[in-house]
């Protein structure tokens, strides 16, 4: 059986934390969960290791500092495949990722190399989003899409699953984004590297604990960045097949 760990990345989520990892346990009762906290002042981190010394199933990772969310997913990643995980799944902590349809996504793992949870596809939807959040969601795709010749219709989510050998594939070292251009970043990798990509519907959720992280600067800087891979041909690189994943150091 396909060893699986899901991945939290967590800042300032106490709220949140404990119930998403029960939801989590609940829903792939055979999967280990790792708790990426990046010294969360509101003890978020504590609480992880709490809920770790309770179930050896659940695991916490400490990071020095807040250094985006894709420092923290590149270095649990590193984590997870220096202990062998065959899967890898990227899970917001803040409930906006629906635990109940992870089984769905992992099923979809064993015929891909990289499975991307979907709002924009037919079945996918997005609850208490006012209408300029779904505007500039759908519009980020969009743009994404065409400046980067991506096929997918979702390149802005953060709800995937990774198989190890897609990992392996990919040139991780060239991922250059570390915030919310991340996902448009390791996305371009999978698919320059030649791995196979499929899209799975899910209901993505607005957050109910706790403050968003997103701002239209975040955006910003993410289109500015997507702008210039498309401008200087970044788009029509492909990553090779051959080239070996260089990973943060597991700690």
């Amino acid at each position: 059986m396909a060893r699986t760990l899901i991945i939290i990345p967590t800042y300032n989520e106490q709220g949140n934390v404990a119930s998403i990892v029960s939801r989590v346990r609940a829903s792939v009762p055979a999967a280990d969960v790792l708790v990426v906290d990046d010294s969360s002042p509101d003890g978020t981190g504590q609480l992880a290791d709490a809920l770790a010394a309770t179930d050896s199933q659940v695991h916490a990772l400490h990071r020095s500092r807040k250094s985006g969310l894709g420092a923290a997913y590149l270095e649990a990643f590193a984590w997870g495949l220096s202990r062998g995980y065959d899967r890898l799944v990227q899970l917001d902590a803040d409930g906006s990722h629906l635990p109940e349809q992870l089984p769905t996504l992992l099923e979809a793992a064993e015929t891909a190399d990289v499975v991307l949870g979907s709002r924009w596809v037919p079945g996918g939807m997005v609850r208490n989003w006012p209408w300029h959040r779904r505007l500039l969601s759908r519009g980020g795709s969009v743009y994404s899409r065409v400046l980067l010749r991506l096929p997918q219709r979702d390149v802005t989510g953060g709800y995937r699953v990774f198989t190890a050998h897609a990992l392996r594939r990919m040139d991780l070292s060239g991922v250059e984004s570390l915030g919310y251009c991340f996902q448009i970043d390791m996305l371009l990798h999978a698919v320059r590297a030649g791995l196979s990509v499929v899209e799975k519907p899910i209901t993505f959720v607005e957050r109910t604990v706790g403050s968003s992280k997103m701002s239209a600067a975040i955006v910003a800087e993410a289109m500015a960045r997507v702008t210039i891979w498309g401008l200087t041909g970044r788009n029509a690189r492909r990553v090779a097949a051959s080239t070996p994943t260089s990973l943060p150091r597991a700690r």
